[in-house]
C-alpha cells in the first residue's frame, strides 16, 4: 500500500526494512542528533500514523538487538516524540536500568546519557 500523502513510491516492507531503517538512525548517530518518529517515516516516504509507527517500532526494535549483538550502543534512543523528545512507551516497556517516569526531567536526562553514548560511538566510525 503506498501512503497518498508521501513522497515517491514508498512500499509498505521499508517499514520492516532492518538494514535501511539501521543505516537511517546510524546516519543521525553521526551528525549528533535524533529523529522523531515522524521524520524516520517520512524518510521512508510515509506519513506519520499510529500503525506505521508501531511497525517501525518493532524494526527498531531488532535494529537494537542487531547492535546489541555486535557490542554496538542502542539506536531506538535516537528515535522520539517531537512533543517531548522521548522515546514511546514500548521503548521503556521491559528496561530494568531505569525505575522512573517514562516523562519528565529525569527521564530526559535518562535519555540524553544513553543517546550521548551512541553519538559519541558513531561519531567516531
Amino acid at each position: 500500500m503506498i501512503d497518498e500523502y508521501a513522497p515517491g513510491d514508498a512500499d509498505i516492507s521499508a517499514l520492516h526494512d532492518v538494514d535501511r531503517i539501521e543505516l537511517i538512525v546510524q546516519s543521525a548517530a553521526r551528525e549528533g542528533r535524533w529523529m522523531s518518529y515522524s521524520e524516520l517515516l517520512l524518510s521512508l516516504g510515509f506519513r506519520f500514523t499510529r500503525p506505521k509507527m508501531r511497525a517501525v517500532c518493532k524494526t527498531l526494535a531488532a535494529v537494537d538487538l542487531r547492535a546489541e549483538a555486535q557490542g554496538q550502543p542502542e539506536l531506538a534512543v535516537l528515535i522520539v516524540r517531537e512533543g517531548d523528545g522521548l522515546p514511546g512507551q514500548g521503548w521503556w516497556a521491559g528496561r530494568t536500568d531505569y525505575q522512573g517516569l517514562w516523562t519528565g526531567p529525569e527521564a530526559a536526562t535518562f535519555i540524553r546519557k544513553i543517546q550521548s553514548q551512541t553519538f559519541h560511538y558513531w561519531q567516531s566510525r
